[in-house]
């Protein structure tokens, strides 16, 4: 039994990287910890348990709560947090179950290059790139739109307008997760302040623990699907981590605001008003979920600006292009269909800090890699591994993966316990380029404040998520 702040909660292990919560009071089912034993003591430490159990007493929710190996506290839903609810039996959407950064997430990038050519070009790369990447809080963005009308184009159509506008290649919408753009957008539920707050942001990072890093592949452990996905060993590779910025915060607070006041919320009793939520059929539920895909088709056409940009740094500093490996978001909630207790079932999934992670042969896959399955992109942290995994058949968190390391100390924490010039200079020592926004905010992500990526990959492949397919580490990085 272990106690997380006022609440006894009896963790069960099933096996070595599953752990079970049985329902207990208002659960109607389950919680499903997948970790090792090494990483669980951490989840119950931050008391992300309590916030499994509270996702459990959701209206329609079915199967399991679930958290993925980098589960950690987070708004109403812990981050690493997956629950789907079913659609057609009242089921419901919280904005809790997405996060404030809608659509945040992973786009990998190849050079046709290895990283011993680069190697003599990186420190100029990184300079190009440190100056015409936007980054930190507030304005400043790679494409200013003209207003709202030119705005509900791209929350309509997400990176498919980028590219229609010139910022790309059909290329890079077919290895993207939904092509680039989310079905169901409806931008006129996107109030006038988000739309305001993302006009200048088009092509930006933000802050926190966003990044846009220069890495080269480690290792291979799938030949097949890494080739599948257009890698090999000691390449040159691009991660870029970021979401929608002040739009889909403001998209977030503005519905929460409207959740928590309707009746729903007050009538379903819930454990915690984070978890504030409305049916996904009712009007608020309808309206949050078309505000929240557009906020999602913003994320990916953020993305789709910075791809770019990083092109531009390559072809100057390196005379080398960059093609699109894969795109998926982190931080969304979709209606998919899946079958529990053997029938189909409507379900509107949450994956807040979790990757969807499609197994090969899946229709929703593109044609070149249906075979190998959907690379899910796995971000350690500065001085630290990032991984691609694959899907893998048989997931029964409805086809979710881990999303990252996952942090284990507050912000706060890190700035009492690390100095950023200390830490670009250990990094620097090491041979990783840095270029940080500031001293502040390049400690408060020190690798120490995180989990060990490794040990959270080594528990997705052993609770079968995913696999590991690829092992990248970094060569510089660009932090917001």
């Amino acid at each position: 039994m272990t106690r997380t702040a006022g609440m006894d909660i009896t963790v069960t292990e099933e096996s070595p990287f599953r752990f079970r919560i049985d329902p207990r009071g208002r659960m109607s089912v389950p919680g499903v910890v997948f970790a090792s034993r090494r990483l669980l003591p951490q989840a119950v430490g931050d008391r992300a348990l309590e916030q499994v159990v509270n996702v459990a007493t959701l209206p329609g929710v079915v199967r399991a709560s679930f958290a993925m190996p980098d589960v950690h506290w987070g708004y109403g839903f812990p981050i690493g947090g997956v629950a789907a609810t079913d659609i057609d039996t009242g089921g419901v959407i919280s904005p809790g179950g997405v996060g404030f950064d809608i659509s945040c997430g992973v786009r990998l990038l190849a050079a046709d290059m290895e990283r011993t050519e680069l190697a003599p070009r990186l420190g100029r790369l990184m300079d190009i790139l440190g100056d015409s990447i936007p980054r930190g809080a507030g304005r400043g963005g790679l494409w200013r739109l003209s207003g709202r009308a030119e705005m509900e184009e791209l929350l309509a159509h997400g990176a498919g307008y980028a590219v229609e506008r010139g910022h790309g290649t059909p290329r890079d919408l077919a290895r993207c997760e939904d092509r680039g753009s989310l079905a169901g957008a409806d931008p006129s539920q996107v109030g006038q302040r988000a739309v305001e707050r993302g006009l200048e942001q088009v092509g930006s990072l933000g802050s926190g623990n966003h990044f846009l890093e220069v890495q080269a592949v480690d290792r291979v452990y799938d030949p097949g699907a890494a080739a599948a996905f257009g890698l090999r060993p000691g390449q040159v590779c691009v991660m870029i981590h970021c979401g929608s910025r002040g739009l889909g915060h403001q998209v977030c607070a503005d519905h929460v605001r409207v959740m928590d006041r309707s009746p729903y919320t007050g009538a379903f009793g819930l454990p915690d008003r984070q978890l504030a939520c409305a049916p996904v059929a009712s009007p608020p539920g309808r309206a949050y979920l078309g505000a929240m895909a557009a906020a999602a088709n913003y994320g990916r056409a953020n993305r789709q600006l910075l791809t770019e940009a990083a092109r531009r740094a390559f072809a100057s500093a390196a005379r080398v292009g960059l093609d699109l490996v894969y795109d998926v978001s982190h931080n969304m909630a979709k209606v998919e269909t899946h079958e529990v207790e053997g029938v189909p079932r409507r379900l509107c999934v949450h994956r807040k800090g979790a990757t969807l992670a499609l197994p090969p042969r899946c229709p929703d896959l593109p044609e070149d890699l249906a075979e190998a399955g959907q690379p899910v992109l796995v971000p350690g942290t500065m001085g630290t591994a990032s991984y691609v995994m694959v899907g893998t058949p048989g997931n029964d968190a409805f086809a979710s993966a881990c999303h990252g390391a996952g942090r284990v100390w507050s912000r706060h924490q890190a700035l009492r316990q690390v100095r950023g010039q200390q830490l670009r200079e250990e990094l620097e020592s090491r041979g990783i380029a840095v270029r940080p926004t500031s001293w502040r905010g390049l400690a408060e992500e020190t690798p120490a404040a995180y989990k060990d990526v490794d040990a959270v990959v080594a528990a997705t492949e052993g609770a079968g998520l995913a696999r590991a397919v690829a092992r990248l580490v970094p060569l510089g990085v660009v932090k917001g």
